[in-house]
């Protein structure tokens, strides 16, 4: 029963990894007032591009900064539309998500042959799972042993530095002037204006880091948790990390632990498949799919306190001519 917990806890931490990537990439671009719907593109885009590049080269690493090229490129093309000629910041993202799905599938098609996917990734062009020092030594020590070589050992880097960036996360913004800035700018970009600091700047370089983390969570699921691109295989995990980010109050340690929450729900879901509870029977999957966004609907109710987003959030900075 514990070693069956543990590797639940196990599954929920690589299921979570993307979702938490992509829900800090969002935070940084949210807390600067820019709305970001196209997290879902952009980690689609990142996993083409990864799993392209690594495919023709064999090195996960040139995969990777080929995700985090495409990634950043699209989120550009989003603070172009949003930032520079004050467009919708909603139909900007949700066109990067129809740009990208469109893309990927009709390139991944012309240059592969393959209904859209890349061919299995060679020897070097994964991210390898890494072991701990003692970790099959400790791995019969009743309790420790299982937490320490299943769940804590044995993850790609990727997995690492997707939790690593959580307190990095919260130390730029919170400890930082580019932060405090960042923060000030989602909430009275007339005020940072006055200050003699550019609002436009300012939203380029927090839509550039949004790119970034959608780079590593899109390059995540081609090069490190799968073998290659799949048509769609980021399956909504951009909106998930989109209600993940709504649910967290907009806060990094928050954003861990509820993505950590949706990760669990995801594991269960597939440890549950054709099993009966008794006095319930089968649960369907659609169930567990469904309560992330369930659990969103439920905070924005207000039913567990109020989601309250930064006061700029979504409206266009035009700036005041004396």
């Amino acid at each position: 029963m514990f070693e069956d917990f543990i590797l639940i806890l196990d599954s929920t931490v690589r299921l979570s990894t993307p979702l938490l990537l992509a829900c800090l990439a969002g935070l940084y671009s949210e807390r600067s007032g820019v709305v970001d719907i196209g997290l879902e593109g952009k980690m689609l885009g990142a996993a083409f591009g990864a799993g392209t590049v690594a495919y023709l080269t064999g090195n996960a690493w040139i995969g990777l900064l080929a995700g985090i090229g495409v990634s950043v490129a699209l989120g550009l093309l989003h603070g172009f539309a949003s930032i520079s000629n004050r467009g919708n910041q909603i139909v900007s993202g949700v066109a990067i998500n129809f740009l990208a799905a469109g893309l990927t599938a009709l390139l991944g098609q012309t240059w592969f042959r393959q209904g859209g996917r890349t061919p299995s990734l060679p020897e070097g062009g994964r991210f390898r799972d890494v072991a701990w020092p003692l970790a099959e030594q400790v791995r019969e020590i009743p309790i420790i042993g299982p937490i320490y070589a299943e769940l804590l050992s044995g993850h790609n880097i990727l997995v690492y530095a997707a939790f690593l960036a959580v307190p990095l996360t919260w130390w730029v913004l919170f400890r930082t002037r580019f932060g405090l800035r960042l923060r000030a700018v989602g909430e009275s970009p007339a005020a940072v204006d006055t200050a003699g600091i550019s609002v436009t700047w300012l939203r380029y370089r927090a839509v550039i880091a949004c790119g970034i983390f959608c780079g590593f969570a899109g390059a995540y699921l081609s090069i490190a948790q799968g073998s290659g691109f799949g048509v769609n295989m980021t399956a909504g995990k951009g909106f998930i990390a989109l209600a993940a980010l709504i649910f967290a109050k907009w806060k990094p340690a928050s954003a861990m632990f509820t993505c950590l929450l949706f990760g669990f729900l995801d594991a269960t879901a597939i440890r549950m498949q054709g099993q009966e509870i008794p006095g319930i029977g089968e649960i369907p999957v659609q169930f567990f799919q469904a309560l992330p966004y369930i659990l969103t609907v439920v905070l924005l109710a207000g039913f567990i306190g109020k989601a309250i987003p930064p006061k700029a959030a979504g409206i266009p900075y035009l700036k005041e001519r004396s």
